[in-house]
């Protein structure tokens, strides 16, 4: 969890739009294991430890389904602490009915499945760091099947009580129009790594030598639009900087590559190339 904390930039708050408010809140507490932290009429943040949000769900007036094909949000991923963590969500989803993928990815070993609006969302547990694979700068990511029995078998019969306290947004994969570009505004202006590539089609980023703190895709097709304002999906996601000066110096690298930079209230906001919106803080 340590690559989820400063020195390193790392995603924190997530925050959706969903069509019914009360059937994504009742989804994200007895499926997910969220706890609310805070509930308004039309918008709730979620935490799992009582104290940071993680993701927002909001309920906009005019709401429309989640649009295909789009840009916008793959899935967002949450890091549990351990692999018996792992094996607890396991066994209570398959206990619950609810449709899952799983994957084996080296670096972590991970479950999929989606939100009622067809929202992605992985959660995962990390490998030691210390068994990554590194070679010329890029680390060894592999999708192969899931020892879905060795991850139960970890829970050694412990029952799921909801997400542990210590689970973080350990991070997002976004759908991009374009990849050239998409490199160029993350790395160049937010300062991101890149550790891994997919072909042509997809990118993985960190900062510090995570595996990824942000993924990036071309999968909805190269040069997919951005979906309507009032379209279900991503509003935007917040990335955390280590400090005030790290800010100020993305701020100054992105206008050099004149990507969008805009102050709402106090608070910076930025888009990138696809137009996914993403808001700037200070741990």
């Amino acid at each position: 969890m340590k690559y989820q904390r400063p020195p390193y930039t790392f995603v924190e708050l997530v925050e959706l739009k969903v069509t019914d408010l009360q059937r994504s809140l009742s989804f994200y507490e007895n499926i997910i294991g969220f706890k609310v932290l805070e509930q308004q009429e039309k918008k709730v943040l979620l935490t799992a430890d009582g104290k940071t949000p993680l993701v927002s769900i909001e309920q906009p007036d005019n709401i429309t389904p989640k649009e295909p094909r789009k840009t916008g949000l793959y899935h967002f991923a949450l890091l549990l602490p351990t692999r018996a963590d792992l094996g607890k969500v396991l066994f209570h989803l398959v206990q619950n009915n609810v449709p899952i993928g799983a994957s084996d990815h080296a670096v972590s070993e991970a479950l999929y499945l989606d939100d009622p609006d067809g929202n992605g969302i992985e959660i995962y547990a990390d490998r030691p760091d210390t068994e990554w694979e590194w070679s010329n700068g890029e680390v060894k990511m592999v999708t192969e099947p899931l020892d879905g029995q060795g991850v139960l078998a970890a829970a050694n019969g412990e029952k799921w009580n909801g997400l542990p306290k210590e689970t973080v947004m350990g991070h997002i994969h976004m759908h991009v129009s374009d990849l050239v570009k998409t490199e160029e505004y993350y790395t160049k202006g937010l300062g991101f790594d890149v550790v891994t590539r997919y072909g042509g089609m997809a990118l993985f980023i960190s900062t510090g030598g995570y595996h990824h703190h942000i993924g990036l895709n071309t999968w909805n097709g190269v040069g997919s639009p951005a979906p309507s304002e009032n379209s279900a999906g991503i509003k935007q996601f917040t990335l955390v900087f280590p400090t005030e000066a790290a800010i100020q110096s993305t701020v100054e690298n992105l206008k050099k590559i004149g990507a969008n930079i805009e102050e709402e209230d106090g608070v910076l906001f930025t888009k990138d190339p696809s137009q996914n919106k993403i808001k700037l803080v200070v741990a």
